[in-house]
């Protein structure tokens, strides 16, 4: 089995392939001859292999040859446009397997020279910021290329009020490879009142080659690669529109307030306060003018009137009155004593407060009453019940047939009620309270009681109802 390229490059020694050349996204092809130098019909099958093979291939892959007659395949070769598909040369092989003589299998080998792409994307968030002064902005900056590349940044403003800082300010990224970049936009001078200033600016990210790396890639251009393209054949980069709002100081609702706090100090000093000096000045005036004295033309031993109606005397007059004088004794009706309808009735009511003590046994059930006197009327406003002792069992308080509530003995040490409007019992009625004990309590000697004794107050007004 004899190889042969179809070319040779400088320098490519024996079977070796000749330097391929291809861009990213696109196809490279070379040649490869097989002749079959046996003395019997052979079948070849090719392969690349090596980091290439992924993305190359050959055609035929397979060939069937006579004794001394020969077939040219050919080696495609199309690496993807890809950050992982770096830049510069790799080698690839290719394996030539005889079928009856797979002892005698040969590799020729060879090298792809993967030219250079640049893309960078950017993003920028967010798109627009509010703010006193300054806004804070996320900048995410990520190499598709498939060659490490330094970024600037390139602000556009129509004007020059708003200042950039970047952090960091040139990044370097290798293929792949993302950054994020702080960008803080600050403002000149801020905006006391008003309506919000919007500040429109652009931003622009490319790649900026450094001295050691332009005169390596000059080099290598002018030598291996003279149709590479240079940078200023590359498309200019997109920029990115981005807004700053710059919001004032004060809103403009203060400054409604303060012209409505001006109006009114102004109305003050202009109309109220001069009203308000000058009715304190007619107040102080009346009451510092004097008082008339009494008239000296009255007779004499006689004192002056006292009012319409009232009363008048003279030295020695044995209490009689004085003609067009009034009443004259003193004695008429309004003197405190009178019949001041009380609740009910016609006498007057007094407060009046009673007490129920019931006493029982275990299991017993007795009541307490109390029975309004004759001819009165009870207005019943607090009730206080005292179960002092902590027994068990039932209270139940009544007011003539009128059942005001059950409780339970254990539920409470002391429990008071209170009505705002009084509840009426005639007279001979009653207040009545039953006590059923189930179990006595202990009180604060620390000795079980023998029965279960339970107090209850009832106060309120006691009314005559007859005078």
């Amino acid at each position: 089995m004899t190889l042969s390229a179809a070319s040779s490059g400088p320098g490519a020694p024996g079977l070796d392939i000749p330097v391929v050349t291809v861009a990213p996204g696109s196809s490279a092809t070379t040649t490869l001859t097989v002749r079959n130098d046996s003395d019997i019909v052979e079948a070849y099958s090719l392969e690349v292999v090596g980091e290439c093979a992924a993305w190359s291939s050959v055609e035929p892959a397979r060939v069937s040859l006579y004794p001394g007659t020969s077939e040219t395949v050919t080696i495609t070769l199309s690496p993807p446009r890809s950050s992982e598909i770096r830049a510069g040369e790799r080698p690839f092989a290719v394996r030539v397997l005889p079928a009856e003589h797979p002892e005698s299998v040969r590799v020729p080998e060879g090298s792809v020279r993967i030219e250079e792409f640049h893309e960078l994307q950017t993003e920028l968030a967010p798109r627009r910021r509010r703010g006193w002064l300054r806004g804070r902005y996320r900048l995410a900056v990520r190499n598709q290329g498939n060659t490490p590349v330094r970024v600037e940044f390139t602000p556009g403003q129509a004007g020059e009020e708003l200042g950039f800082t970047f952090d960091p300010q040139r990044p370097k990224l290798e293929p792949g490879e993302s950054v994020e970049v702080g960008l803080r936009v600050r403002t000149g001078k801020p905006v006391w009142f008003g309506s919000p200033v919007v500040w429109p600016f652009t931003l622009t990210t490319s790649e900026v080659a450094e001295a050691g790396d332009a005169g390596e890639a000059g080099a290598a251009g002018d030598s291996a690669a003279p149709d590479l393209p240079r940078p200023e054949e590359l498309l200019p980069p997109t920029p990115l529109d981005a807004e700053f709002v710059q919001i004032p100081i004060f809103p403009k609702w203060l400054l409604a307030v303060l012209a409505a706090l001006l109006a009114l100090l102004l109305a003050w000093f202009t109309l109220v306060r001069p009203a308000v000096r000058s009715a304190a000045k007619d107040a102080a005036r009346q009451a510092v003018q004097p008082r008339p004295a009494p008239s000296s033309g009255a007779p004499a031993g006689q004192n002056p009137q006292v009012g319409a109606g009232g009363p008048s005397t003279t030295p020695g007059g044995g209490g009689q009155a004085t003609p067009g004088q009034g009443t004259g004794n003193g004695t008429g009706t309004g003197t405190g004593t009178g019949t001041g309808a009380g609740a009910g009735g016609v006498g007057g009511g007094q407060q009046s407060s009673q007490t129920i003590e019931v006493k029982s046994n275990a299991g017993e059930t007795k009541p307490g009453v109390y029975t309004v006197p004759a001819d009165s009327v009870f207005e019943v406003t607090d009730v206080v019940i005292a179960n002092f002792q902590g027994d068990e069992g039932l209270l139940t308080f009544s007011f003539g047939d009128r059942k005001i509530t059950t409780i339970a003995l254990e539920t409470f040490r002391n429990q008071d009620y209170h009505w705002v409007t009084p509840i009426k019992i005639p007279a001979n009625d009653t207040v009545t309270v039953e006590v059923t004990c189930s179990k006595p309590g202990t009180p604060a000697t620390g000795r079980r009681a023998q029965g279960c004794n339970e107090v209850l107050n009832v106060s309120g007004v006691l009314s005559l109802t007859t005078p």
